[in-house]
């Protein structure tokens, strides 16, 4: 957690209405969390996005139980939950994105199409549709987001996870983006996929030369 709890509710907030305003959320259909000390913030269940304001979003103890606030949490409480039992998730970020929907409608994974996709993981694991709030979504999630920072659920939308609130919002726009590019080439053919090869010499690239940091030149 970065900041005190007012000041991390009121960064979830900033997410919420930013994340609207992308067209990534529609009304109530999403969720945003971020791990704090003894819990999690995290939206309540119904909030508008677009109008979230800080006391939409609650403190949960370990148990679940509300800390701090005055509404019930999100349904999704259980997904996030699962979701930090990897010690590296600082952040969750659950939305309805509609590309996310839409490859979840006709694949059963997204693939490493470009390599920006090697942020959170290279390809994306659609797993089986379960009932939103359901433990078996929850568990399923996790065991993907073991191996990645985004899954995409069926028939219902995508997860993903940061270190931080700010990494994390920044995968779900780079899922949805990676889901628009793989959306608009299977129409015209198979879309061709990075080879593992390709990948490793990708993330080598990445590593001896700092793409992607802001630097000053020497």
């Amino acid at each position: 957690m970065t900041g005190s709890y007012d000041e991390v509710r009121e960064q979830i907030v900033a997410s919420c209405r930013g994340l609207a305003a992308s067209g990534l959320v529609k009304g109530t259909a999403g969720n945003v969390s971020v791990r704090v000390d003894g819990g999690i913030a995290i939206t309540a269940t119904g909030v508008v996005f677009a109008e979230a304001t800080a006391d939409d979003v609650v403190i949960v103890d370990d148990s679940g139980e509300v800390v701090i606030g005055a509404l019930v949490p999100s349904s999704e409480l259980g997904l996030h939950a699962a979701a930090y039992q990897d010690d590296a998730v600082g952040s969750v970020v659950h939305t309805h994105a509609p590309g996310s929907v839409a490859v979840s409608l006709v694949s059963d994974r997204l693939p490493c199409v470009h390599y920006q996709q090697l942020t959170f993981g290279g390809e994306v694991a659609v797993v089986p549709f379960s009932v939103f709030g359901s433990a078996k979504l929850a568990e399923d999630a996790a065991a993907a987001l073991s191996e990645a920072n985004a899954v995409i659920l069926a028939h219902h939308g995508a997860v993903t996870t940061g270190s931080t609130l700010a990494d994390a919002v920044a995968n779900t726009l780079l899922l949805e983006w990676a889901c628009d590019i793989y959306l608009r080439a299977r129409p015209i053919g198979t879309p061709a996929e990075l080879t593992p090869e390709q990948q490793a010499d990708v993330i080598m690239a990445v590593v001896t030369s700092g793409y992607g940091t802001k630097r000053q030149a020497e």
